[in-house]
């Protein structure tokens, strides 16, 4: 773990257990913070970051079944259900629904302590790693706008120009389309490397310097923008093509 201190949020009704769950791990070092319902849960988590939740099933208002799916939704942190209910049913759907342990009470301090201390070095670790991915990726675009400004390079095919100065699409006719900065960079990276495929993870990382997660979309959404510039031209051939199951490849036939 790094050296922050990690903040547990302890989502349950009864003041007793919620008492000593928050001695139990304030004598570990962590934060604490203490929900009694699911309206209170969100208030902090719309407020500040959390590490990890222990969440109890039986609460007033939403059940706890149910506010896992909205942490979920919400967070990407540690979730442990903490409850009284000990059937296999529940178990299961918890675990279904993403919680990453389920312990029944009554509970033995020493192992909730050590379950909570193994899945936060786990779980910060990996956000950790994350982060760090994410700052090589933002200094590796800003070297690649500095090449970018620094080299007067127009990208010529079809009868279209990219211009990098401009940041502009000139069309055949001279109709020059202001590009944002996402279908421009997503262009660009395109033009130089004609031919070759680009996954959706590259492309997702020189346009905005994120990861590429399952079902991310905005990939496909700026390509399908780029390609109504020229469909909009019917006499222009493909510019760029799509490879199914692998990525995007640039089509054009480039000019000096």
């Amino acid at each position: 773990m790094n050296n922050a201190i990690p903040t547990l949020l302890i989502v349950e009704d009864e003041i007793v257990t919620r008492n000593t769950l928050k001695a139990l791990f304030e004598a570990e070092g962590y934060a604490v913070l203490l929900a009694s319902n699911g309206n209170q849960m969100q208030e902090f988590l719309d407020k500040q970051a959390v590490d990890l939740v222990l969440l109890d099933i039986n609460l007033p208002g939403k059940n706890g079944l149910s506010l896992a799916r909205e942490i979920r939704d919400k967070i990407d942190a540690g979730l442990i259900f903490l409850t009284g209910r000990d059937n296999e049913i529940d178990k299961i759907l918890g675990l279904e629904i993403g919680a990453d342990d389920y312990i029944t009470k009554p509970f033995n301090p020493r192992e909730l302590t050590i379950r909570v201390r193994n899945l936060l070095q786990r779980t910060m670790k990996v956000k950790q790693q994350a982060e760090q991915r994410t700052e090589e990726i933002l200094k590796q675009n800003e070297l690649n706008a500095a090449e970018e400004s620094s080299i007067s390079q127009h990208f010529n095919f079809f009868g279209w120009q990219l211009n990098t100065d401009s940041h502009q699409l000139i069309s055949p006719t001279g109709e020059a389309f202001q590009l944002p900065r996402s279908e421009y960079r997503a262009l660009h990276h395109l033009c130089t490397h004609p031919g070759k495929i680009q996954t959706r993870q590259i492309l997702l990382e020189k346009m905005t310097g994120r990861e590429f997660k399952e079902h991310d979309r905005t990939v496909d959404v700026t390509i399908r923008r780029l390609r109504q510039y020229f469909e909009n031209y019917p006499e222009t051939p493909e510019v760029i093509a799509t490879v199914h199951g692998e990525g995007y490849r640039f089509t054009g036939d480039l000019q000096a």
